[in-house]
């Protein structure tokens, strides 16, 4: 079988002599159980997988201890409407599983007539039934590879629909994350809108005492202007969160109400994984990608049987009865007949679907590679990003734990006389500022998070399967 793990290494060049390996054999569906194992077996060597030990991750955004996304994201599990077309999709393919397992079985029918007519003052009447059947003898397995060639497309259909449900999970938390984000940005902004009021109207006030001047004044009202235009545009994205839970959850967007709930952003929330390989290596899009060169390589087998001959059996089996002047007579006849066909003058056209069906294999299974790299890049580049917003948030913390000093600083030295009035209040602007940022750091940084999850899903999605 397949060496994933030496096919997925830089120095390569064995994979189209593999290929051959197995489109020659007598085989007509990939072991996929051995090329996940070996897939884990490549995963697992990789040094991403040793950070992230700890906790299992199923039902993970549990963790944020919000009742609200809780229900959510059930809502969404059983009313989305994606979801559900994809589930109807799946038991389409399901059925086409039927469809090829049939073709085992004879196939034919029953006919039944009757006759009467007048000739001469003789009434005739005659009436007859058969039953037909022909039946295909799988002896060179062309059937069983399009069985199997219709299991793993059910296969590669049902990681489709785990692909999507592990897509509406995370953007619920998102969008919830998002929401909640926004409700808080709101109150900030708010905060400095206030702080900008109480300074315009101080410079005011000392313009007309000619203790300011005018250029003070307009660009304190500027940053006011500035502030207050961002109210409308964080009314929008709040609204925006909405509508997208609601399409999630197959809801109007009126019918989603959110509470505010800001302590998500307070909890000790982490990336931990019980099985950090196994969450990499059974990602749908990996067993997807599987699934479809399975597909492809047993409709490659398919294809080579269909170069031998087809050896069927044809049976028949009537009566006929005829009845006239009286007299009824009834006949009975059977008959089996084996029978060979070998599409001899068709070589040509079977040779060429042959070699087609043969490079799609190989193309399958060129992009099953390509699908496990890019799962391994995207789980390594979403690491590298929560480090990132990790480091971005200990720096947003600092400054706003210097900021802070600062704004009691000028706090105490104005009540002693020592600042004046527009200092203190730079202070505090200074303060919101720097807490706008703690706070966008903090969103960015539990999105980051829900990007890990999202990325390492591979255990946790096959627990919304109960669902």
């Amino acid at each position: 079988m397949l060496k994933l793990v030496k096919c997925l290494k830089p120095k390569i060049a064995l994979s189209t002599v593999l290929i051959a390996t197995i489109l020659s054999g007598c085989a007509s569906q990939v072991n996929t159980k051995d090329e996940q194992e070996k897939a884990y077996t490549f995963i697992d060597k990789s040094s991403l997988v040793e950070r992230l030990a700890g906790e299992d991750e199923i039902n993970w955004w549990r963790n944020l201890n919000s009742p609200q996304l809780n229900q959510l994201i059930d809502d969404a599990l059983l009313m989305n409407h994606d979801l559900r077309t994809s589930q109807l999709q799946l038991q389409s393919t399901l059925a086409r599983i039927g469809v090829e397992e049939a073709k085992f079985l004879p196939q034919g029918g029953v006919v039944a007539g009757a006759q009467r007519g007048d000739v001469i003052e003789t009434t005739p009447r005659q009436s007859s039934a058969y039953l037909s059947l022909t039946w295909q003898l799988d002896l060179f397995g062309r059937i069983s590879a399009l069985v199997d060639a219709a299991e793993a497309s059910a296969m590669s259909q049902a990681e489709q629909r785990r692909l999507l449900q592990i897509e509406v999970v995370s953007s619920v938390v998102k969008g919830y994350v998002s929401y909640q984000g926004h409700q808080r940005k709101k109150q900030i902004i708010q905060l400095q809108v206030e702080a900008l009021e109480q300074s315009v109207n101080v410079l005011e006030a000392l313009f007309e005492e000619g203790s300011a001047n005018e250029l003070d004044l307009n660009r304190t009202r500027a940053q006011l202007s500035q502030q207050e235009a961002l109210l409308p545009a964080i009314a929008y994205a709040e609204y925006s969160d909405l509508s997208t839970l609601a399409v999630l959850t197959g809801q109007l967007t009126s019918a989603v109400s959110l509470q505010n709930e800001q302590g998500i952003f307070d909890l000790p929330f982490r990336v931990a994984l019980a099985e950090p390989s196994n969450a990499i290596a059974l990602r749908p899009d990996i067993n997807g990608a599987l699934y479809e060169f399975s597909q492809a390589n047993s409709l490659s087998v398919a294809a080579s049987k269909a170069l031998l001959p087809e050896v069927s059996l044809s049976a028949f089996a009537g009566v006929l009865s005829l009845d006239s002047l009286g007299l009824s007579t009834s006949n009975g006849q059977w008959q089996v007949t084996p029978q060979i066909e070998w599409s001899l003058l068709s070589y040509p056209s079977l040779l060429a679907e042959r070699d087609a069906q043969k490079y799609l294999s190989e193309a399958a299974y060129s992009e099953y590679q390509q699908v496990v790299l890019k799962a391994i890049s995207e789980s390594e580049l979403t690491l590298q990003r929560l480090v990132e917003q990790s480091s971005l948030q200990r720096y947003a913390d600092q400054r706003y734990q210097y900021s802070n000093r600062a704004f009691l600083q000028a706090e105490a030295m104005y009540e002693e006389g020592q600042l004046p009035y527009l200092e203190l209040l730079d202070s505090r602007r200074d303060l919101l500022s720097a807490e706008e940022n703690d706070v966008d750091s903090t969103i960015s940084l539990l999105q980051a998070k829900v990007n890990a999850y999202q990325a390492f899903n591979g255990r946790w999605s096959y627990a919304l399967e109960t669902f």
